[in-house]
């Protein structure tokens, strides 16, 4: 019995258990029950929004460009830390409003902003709208950016030039890269908003010099402000480029031409480096790598001075008499002449019904192949050109490197003209005329060169018939690796000229310097052979040459090397509408082999490990 009672009572006292479990269990339900309904129904919206703008996006991080450097180190264009604003679409939900708030905000283009954010382009990009943003600016997006949702400021690296408007046509510049570049294969890595060479060095290295771009994913708020960053995929800075210029030859060069406009070129013949190359006028890279209003960029275009020609590489004159030294080899390995034959100047050259007038009016007498380059004879090369026709003359020319690209490391680079029968059928479907042949023998009618070309001509000849390929860029460094990469001097062509008729012209061409028509360019400190030219730009005048308007006024030539004895230094010099080259460009080019002597640098210069170390040798009327 006793037994049959304890039974009873645990029993009853499991029961009583079990109803508080179920009773614990139905109010643990109904609270959970109750916390949903919380968060679905009364506070499902605020979660939602929570839930749908707390999230991630990749913003582009773009790269370090690449330095630029002269062949003794001194550095050209560099980059500075700068402020970008971006604008994240998948944040905006009134592009329009937020055009109008950013344009009275920081005073942009409101047309500008629009083409910025509507074009073709990933969505989930944030789209680059300005850069080199003020202190003042970003403070301003910083103190709005509750009203600015997907609004965002970055800070980047921006191109900068420390010389401004030195080198500018070498340097070159670099802005965003354009719809229609972003159609083109070499750009298919690329976005809105990412930086490409646009000119110059800058744009024929700019593979190299870009770099690559780094990516991170930041997580950001309800209005698409950046909370923390999550990954990063770092950026790969771009390679360095070391330049064969000599950046205090290149000043001088500058400053020779002053307010004229016209171009000097001086470059090694031993190995082709472009020691220095100026073209005026110029302009501020640092101006153009920002960006522009179309209103602002038709100014340039438009400016009457073409600031934007390079005219040492792109700019094609008539050569005037410094063709007489191509057509001097030209009738001496074609055995047109020798060099004792002469023929009598009598200051014209009678061709059918048409007198060609000498320089000189009343003529030189008679002139041997020496006498004729020292004194410019004109009647001299009529004659040689006739005799020898239009296809010799053309096939000589191409031969010294007309009429072709030279192959310097510069986009765009013009081949000038070099005429011959083909070519006048083709360009102006006409039959070539005897008359015309006249012309050309002293560098007018249909020819036309470049300075680069006529620098690189005369160099040739400094170098006895080794052409060397004109280069600008002497070393790479691979900045990923500090491996620094040499860009070999590479031999173009070797003349195919019989031994001896070299040695004769460069002396006649020292005789020019010393007693002919460039006495101008004589130093006492080194010793220049070179040839004049003035090439025409009307037909023939009369009176004095200040009565000629300026623009009337003839191209002034010279080319030149220094030492005679041992060239390590070719120059041409062209001034546009200067006058005589013998008075006007003589002197420049004088000038800027005596501070290259000065300077030292008759030694090539080469880097190594970023450092430059100094190492030995490597192995008309009016046409004068």
């Amino acid at each position: 019995m006793a037994t049959a009672g304890l039974h009873d009572s645990e029993l009853g006292e499991l029961q009583r258990r079990l109803i508080i479990l179920r009773v614990g269990l139905l109010l643990v339900v109904a609270l959970l029950g109750l916390q949903l309904w919380n968060l679905q129904i009364r506070e499902g919206p605020y979660y939602r929004d929570l839930s749908e703008n707390n999230r991630t996006r990749s913003v582009i991080m773009e790269p370090a460009r690449g330095l630029i450097y002269d062949r003794n180190g001194v550095l050209l264009a560099n980059n500075v830390p700068s402020f970008t604003l971006y604008v994240s679409l998948e944040d905006v939900t009134d592009r329009e409003g937020l055009i109008r708030q950013l344009t009275n905000l920081l005073g942009l283009d409101e047309a500008l902003i629009r083409k910025k954010l509507t074009a073709r382009g990933s969505k989930q990009l944030p789209r680059k709208v300005k850069d080199r943003l003020t202190l003042r600016e970003a403070t301003l997006i910083e103190s709005h950016r509750l009203d600015l949702p997907g609004v965002m400021v970055q800070v980047e690296s921006q191109r900068n030039y420390p010389g401004g408007t030195t080198a500018s046509h070498l340097l070159g510049y670099v802005g965003e890269v354009s719809p229609e570049q972003l159609e083109k294969p070499e750009f298919s890595e690329l976005h809105q908003g990412s930086v490409v060479g646009q000119y110059g060095v800058e744009k024929f290295f700019d593979r190299l010099m870009r770099g690559q771009a780094g990516q991170k994913s930041i997580e950001v708020d309800a209005i698409g402000h950046e909370k923390r960053t999550v990954v990063v995929e770092q950026p790969h800075a771009g390679d360095n480029l070391y330049l064969t210029i000599d950046v205090r030859l290149q000043k001088v060069a500058e400053n020779l031409l002053g307010e004229e406009s016209g171009a000097i070129v001086a470059l090694d013949p031993r190995t082709g480096d472009v020691l220095a190359m100026a073209s005026r006028p110029g302009f501020d890279p640092n101006v153009l790598s920002r960006e522009l209003t179309p209103k602002q960029w038709a100014e340039i275009v438009q400016d009457e001075g073409r600031p934007l020609n390079n005219r040492a590489s792109q700019g094609q004159y008539p050569p005037g008499s410094v063709y007489k030294v191509m057509m001097a080899a030209a009738a001496l390995e074609t055995k047109t002449v020798t060099p004792s034959t002469t023929i009598f100047c009598n200051g014209g050259y009678q061709f059918g019904r048409r007198l060609y007038h000498d320089w000189k009016a009343g003529g030189h007498g008679s002139v041997d192949l020496r006498h004729a380059l020292v004194q410019s004879c004109d009647v001299y090369f009529y004659t040689v050109g006739q005799r020898m026709g239009i296809e010799t003359m053309a096939s000589f020319a191409h031969q010294f490197g007309l009429g072709e690209e030279t192959g310097i490391e510069l986009p765009s680079e013009r081949i000038g003209i070099v005429p011959s029968e083909a070519w006048k059928r083709k360009a102006k479907n006409e039959p070539w005329l005897p008359g015309e042949t006249i012309s050309a023998s002293i560098g007018q009618g249909y020819v036309n060169v470049t300075p680069l070309q006529m620098a690189s001509l005369i160099g040739t000849v400094a170098n006895d018939g080794a052409m060397f390929r004109p280069r600008l860029v002497q070393a790479v460094m691979d900045r990923a690796t500090g491996e620094l990469q040499r860009r070999p001097a590479v031999l173009k062509r070797t003349l195919n000229l019989r031994p001896g008729i070299l040695p004769v012209i460069k002396e006649a061409l020292a005789g020019v310097v010393k007693e002919g028509t460039a006495t101008k360019a004589q130093s006492a400190l080194v010793t220049i052979a070179g040839k004049t030219g003035t090439a025409q730009m009307t037909a023939l005048r009369t009176g004095p040459e200040k009565d000629i308007p300026k623009k009337f006024r003839d191209h002034a030539w010279f080319v030149a090397f220094a030492p005679v004895e041992a060239p390590t230094i070719a120059v041409a010099v062209l001034g546009e509408h200067m006058g005589h080259g013998g008075s006007a460009s003589a002197p420049l080019a004088k000038e800027l082999i005596e501070t290259y002597v000065k300077l030292n640098l008759d030694a090539p210069s080469h880097v190594k490990d970023g450092a430059v170390v100094r190492v030995g040798d490597a192995g008309g009327q009016g046409t004068r």
